[in-house]
């Protein structure tokens, strides 16, 4: 059985279309986190969604956007997730940031 590890949630919010340096910044966050030596990290991209602004971005067919909602997500110890925030709060000019406790009860790779 596994033991079971308190950690926290990463979740940043970014559109598909940000950029930082000329690349996408979830790409740009994405190296970030394996750089810093976080577990792991996963981005997904959004069917549909919305911001600050009220902007409906979606994927529907009649409505093809440019800039589809973006999320990265990264669990891990909180001292290395505390750690890499300030170059998140860099690299995000336009998004969200959140951060929740978890519970980390299974965390297995290949060796």
């Amino acid at each position: 059985m596994n033991q079971t590890h308190e950690g926290l949630l990463l979740r940043i919010f970014v559109g598909e279309s940000d950029r930082s340096d000329g690349r996408p910044l979830y790409e740009a966050i994405l190296d970030l986190l394996r750089t810093e030596g976080l577990a792991g990290a996963t981005v997904l991209r959004g069917v549909a969604g919305f911001g600050r602004s009220s902007v409906v971005h979606t994927a529907h067919l009649l409505r093809m956007s440019e800039d589809l909602p973006m999320v990265i997500e990264c669990v891990d110890v909180a001292d290395k997730i505390e750690g890499v925030l300030p170059a998140v709060d860099r690299m995000v000019t336009e998004g969200m940031v959140t951060v929740e406790r978890v519970q980390v009860r299974i965390y297995r790779g290949r060796d």
